[in-house]
C-alpha cells in the first residue's frame, strides 16, 4: 500500500472507531495491573466472557499485590467461569515476581514484560500500548488477519502473511502518537467487519483502500480442519480439567476421586478410573488441584499453598 493509500486508511479507520468504538471496561482504564488483567483473560477467551467475570475477579483480587498474597485455590475460585485456569496461576506467579523484583510495579517495557511467565510478544506491546502509552505495534489475530487482508490481495478467507512480516508492517504505519487508538481500532474492526469466515466487506469502512475486497464471496475456505483433541467418550478432555477444577471450587474440602469421577462424567464407571487419575495427575502437575491418598482412597482439592 502506498503512502497516500496508507494515510488513507489511517483516516478512514480512525474516523470510524471515533465514532463507533466498543465499550470495554479495560479501556476505561491505565492501571497496568488491571490491563493485564484484561490481556490474560482475553486469551483464547471471547470478549463478551470475559465482560462478564473481569469485574468480580478484580473486586476479590484488586490489585498486584493482593494476588501475589492470595493463595493458588482463592485465585482459581476468583477465576470461576473464565476457563483455562493455570492462565490464573502464570499470573499470579507474575505477581509475586513483579512484587518481589519491582517492588511491586508492572515494568513498561515490552522485553521486561516479556521476560515475565505467560506474557508472549502480544500480551507484552499490549501492556505496554494500553497502560504505559508506548507507540508499539499490538498484533493479535483480529490485527493480524486485517493486516494480512489489507495490504496483499488474498483471495482465500483463511490466508494470512507471516507473523514476522504482519509486526514488521504493523510496526512501520503506526501513526505518530495515536498507537493507542490505532491498535484498539484494528482489533474492532476484525472482530466486526473483517472477521474469519465471512467478512463484510461491503459494509467496512476501510474496503476503498483493502487490497482483499469482495475477493473471497465465491472462494472456497482451503483451511486446515482442526487436530482432533484427546477426548473420552466424545467430550475433550479439557472439559473434563473444567469441571473437575469447578466441581473442587465448591467444595470446601477434598473430594474422593470415584466420587468426582461421577462428579464430572456421566455413567462413570470403574473402568474410567485410570484414565481420570491420569487427568487428575496432569492437573496436579499444572498446580491446579491436589492429591493425596489415604485409607486406601484418593483425595482431590484444590492447591492448599
Amino acid at each position: 500500500m502506498k503512502a497516500a493509500k496508507t494515510e488513507e486508511f489511517h483516516r478512514l479507520l480512525l474516523d470510524w472507531y471515533g465514532r463507533n468504538r466498543r465499550s470495554l471496561p479495560w479501556r476505561r482504564t491505565r492501571d497496568p495491573y488491571r490491563i493485564l488483567v484484561s490481556e490474560i483473560m482475553l486469551q483464547q477467551t471471547q470478549v463478551g466472557r470475559v465482560m462478564e467475570k473481569y469485574a468480580t475477579f478484580l473486586k476479590r483480587l484488586p490489585t498486584l499485590k493482593k494476588l501475589a498474597a492470595a493463595s493458588k485455590a482463592s485465585v482459581i475460585r476468583a477465576w470461576t467461569g473464565m476457563g483455562y485456569n493455570n492462565r490464573a496461576l502464570r499470573l499470579r506467579e507474575l505477581s509475586r515476581i513483579v512484587v518481589t523484583n519491582s517492588g511491586g510495579k508492572i515494568p513498561g517495557e515490552t522485553s521486561a514484560l516479556q521476560a515475565l511467565p505467560g506474557i508472549g510478544r502480544y500480551t507484552a506491546h499490549a501492556v505496554a500500548c494500553f497502560a504505559f502509552h508506548k507507540q508499539v505495534p499490538v498484533v493479535d489475530v483480529n490485527v493480524h488477519r486485517v493486516l494480512s487482508r489489507a495490504f496483499r490481495c488474498l483471495t482465500n478467507p483463511g490466508a494470512v502473511q507471516n507473523p514476522d512480516t504482519i509486526w514488521k508492517l504493523a510496526g512501520s504505519i503506526l501513526p505518530r502518537r495515536r498507537a493507542y487508538d490505532w491498535n484498539q481500532a484494528l482489533m474492532d474492526l476484525g472482530a466486526i467487519y473483517c472477521t474469519s469466515r465471512n467478512p463484510h466487506c461491503d459494509e467496512c469502512p476501510v474496503a476503498s483502500v483493502c487490497a482483499s475486497r469482495n475477493q473471497f464471496s465465491h472462494t472456497k475456505d482451503t483451511r486446515r480442519p482442526r487436530k482432533k483433541e484427546p477426548s473420552r467418550d466424545g467430550i475433550p478432555t479439557r472439559i473434563y480439567r473444567g469441571r473437575i477444577v469447578e466441581r473442587l471450587r465448591n467444595s470446601d474440602g477434598g473430594v474422593e476421586l470415584t466420587t468426582l469421577g461421577r462428579h464430572v462424567k456421566s455413567r462413570f464407571r470403574k473402568g474410567d478410573t485410570p484414565w481420570l487419575l491420569s487427568v487428575v495427575r496432569k492437573l496436579q502437575a499444572d498446580g491446579l488441584v491436589d492429591l493425596r491418598y489415604g485409607r486406601k482412597r484418593a483425595v482431590v482439592s484444590l492447591p492448599r499453598s
